[in-house]
């Protein structure tokens, strides 16, 4: 029976020590500061995109591997013989899944199994640890493509964004918009809705107050919480990452572990973003 290799992209903000442990193969989409294309995570992190985005005033724009990117990344695990599984970042959000789609078609039929997650950051990460056990349980590949799919709707995503600055240098909202929201100190929350980004609500005050309204929103689900793994994923919000990792432990009885966002979310979001992603059980 041939190995089954999972690869995913890093927008999937995969912990490196799952990444080590389970040997999954990350392919990086690009950072671009003008004609400067950096790999997000190989050859720029989240501290240095801050620092150039506080030093010029601009964001960067992100861009999807290219099919050759795929091609390149997929080859050495066909040559000796593995079948692949590859979750993508969501279709309405890059052109990545597009692309392995293309490079996918390029290898001999079935070989290559590629899914759009319809979800970003760590929603594409439970999927992919569900892909990865899976495999280690001995399913094949056609029985993961379906275990995935069949959970795909089952993932839920919400961020707590703490400033709309980057949201408007994204332009994301408007001037008038940001400057009332910072006056007002309105702090906006995200879901993943149908594979795309969308407001859900927002919660003015303190940033405590917008984090507390997250956690109740997911305690209002709590048994139909899949305990297997809850992730909280952040960019420079550790102390509050772990507050809501211990409260949803206690109050959940799930297992809750930490991820820290990559370039392609920070460059949406801006510092200080917190969520919380969990799948409801079958």
């Amino acid at each position: 029976m041939s190995r089954i290799k999972i690869f995913t992209d890093s927008t999937s903000d995969l912990t490196p020590s799952w990444i080590q442990t389970y040997d999954v193969g990350i392919i990086p989409l690009y950072v671009v500061f003008g004609e400067e294309s950096l790999k997000d995570g190989v050859e720029i992190k989240p501290e240095h995109l801050y620092e150039r985005v506080s030093r010029d005033g601009r964001l960067p724009k992100t861009a999807a591997p290219s099919p050759a990117d795929f091609m390149t990344a997929f080859q050495p695990s066909i040559d000796q013989g593995d079948d692949i599984l590859y979750i993508s970042l969501s279709s309405e959000l890059s052109s990545t899944y597009q692309n392995a789609l293309l490079a996918s078609s390029e290898f001999p039929e079935g070989r290559i199994s590629v899914i759009d997650s319809l979800n970003l950051s760590s929603g594409i990460g439970l999927l992919v640890m569900k892909a990865v056990h899976a495999a280690q349980n001995g399913q094949t590949l056609s029985e993961i493509t379906h275990l995935i799919e069949a959970l795909k709707p089952n993932v839920r995503t919400e961020f707590v964004i703490d400033t709309l600055e980057y949201l408007h240098k994204g332009g994301r909202c408007s001037g008038m918009q940001n400057l009332i929201g910072s006056l007002l100190k309105i702090r906006p929350v995200i879901r993943v809705t149908d594979g795309k980004m969308a407001p859900a609500y927002k919660v003015r005050g303190k940033r405590e107050k917008a984090l507390e309204q997250m956690l109740q929103n997911t305690l209002s689900n709590k048994e139909q919480i899949d305990k297997d793994l809850v992730i909280v994923v952040h960019t420079m919000a550790e102390e509050d990452a772990l507050d809501l990792q211990k409260s949803l432990q206690e109050q959940t009885g799930a297992r809750v572990e930490l991820a820290t966002a990559g370039c392609v979310v920070c460059s949406h979001c801006g510092p200080k973003t917190i969520g919380i992603i969990y799948n409801t059980a079958l």
